[in-house]
């Protein structure tokens, strides 16, 4: 006789076998959500040398927030950790709580925008600072030796910056915690801020709501002003926006497009933007924390799709644990 519970046991087994290779192959044709593994935050997403980079905060109690890795991908789908690529040995001056990076190009280098210490008042030494590479994935080396930003301007902490690049050339830096946003004139080589008409160097731009993690995108001649709201530690943490015809305002808040979904996440926040160079498909970049986590350092990055109605305000971000496809 046959021995048919071996054969059954044996074709169950395969079964089993082929369905795991065709979840594999599913999901590996989308990011799935996180995108990559680890603890990670405040996520900027970036595109240099026909690669996709994110830069984000490593996610971990201050006293050892002290480094940056990056993450880069040709697709969006299929990510590559490059670790350590600047930590507090290569910034003299910082000693804790290195986070939020934005990242930019020009002229063959890039620089690495960051804060640090988490300052309390202008009397504590920290800020926001900026390193130096030759290449996205560094290593990273201090630019300044010193902060660029290291006082409470127009009452905003110096904390969560973004460069932002406008279409006349000019570089903004865009930044603030405490409720409070600026937004000031950087020099042609990032070494210090160029005064606005009126002499000041920071304006304050800050839209009802705010409270830290802003970041500026162009689409369709209008100036679109994204920023976090809510308790980053907590479950309401979410993203809200508004849009001005000039990259500092007027901003008259919108709504919320990003916030936690109960079935998939809380704490959905913190993110960043871009277009799919060539394509017309946008991207949300952003942190959230998996259910029944209450570690506030608890952060997973993830990828969704951005769009937008026919009058160009953004559609309310779906939260999935699919992550994105490549784009077309």
């Amino acid at each position: 006789m046959r021995n048919y519970s071996l054969y059954f046991s044996l074709l169950l087994i395969c079964t089993a076998l082929g369905c795991t290779a065709a979840r594999r192959d599913a999901s590996d044709k989308t990011s799935g959500n996180p995108v990559f593994e680890g603890w990670y935050a405040d996520p900027e997403i970036r595109y240099f040398d026909k690669q996709y980079w994110i830069f984000p905060t490593y996610s971990a109690a201050y006293n050892k927030q002290v480094f940056f890795d990056a993450f880069s991908s040709p697709d969006l789908v299929h990510w590559e950790k490059h670790a350590g690529i600047l930590d507090t040995a290569a910034v003299r001056w910082a000693w804790r709580a290195m986070w939020a990076p934005s990242v930019v190009e020009k002229d063959g280098r890039y620089y690495f925008f960051f804060g640090t210490n988490d300052i309390q008042n202008d009397q504590e030494k920290g800020g926001i600072g900026v390193a130096v590479a030759e290449k996205p994935q560094g290593p990273y080396r201090d630019y300044l030796g010193k902060p660029l930003v290291d006082r409470f301007y127009n009452g905003a902490q110096p904390i969560d910056q973004f460069v932002f690049k406008d279409i006349d050339g000019q570089y903004y830096l865009i930044y603030g915690g405490w409720g409070h946003c600026n937004i000031a004139r950087l020099n042609a080589d990032f070494t210090g801020l160029l005064p606005f008409s009126d002499g000041a160097l920071f304006r304050e731009i800050t839209p009802q709501g705010y409270v830290e993690g802003s970041f500026m995108f162009v689409r369709g001649g209008k100036y679109y002003f994204m920023w976090s709201e809510g308790g980053w530690t907590g479950p309401d943490y979410s993203v809200a926006y508004a849009i001005a015809d000039s990259p500092l305002g007027p901003f008259r808040r919108i709504g919320k497009i990003l916030q936690q979904d109960p079935a998939i996440a809380t704490g959905a926040g913190h993110h960043s933007v871009i277009q799919a160079p060539g394509k017309a498909a946008w991207y949300i970049a952003y942190h959230r924390r998996p259910l029944g986590q209450t570690d506030g350092n608890a952060r997973q990055v993830c990828l969704e799709r951005l769009y937008f109605d026919k009058s160009g305000l953004i559609l309310p971000v779906k939260l999935t644990r699919e992550g994105v496809a490549a784009p077309r």
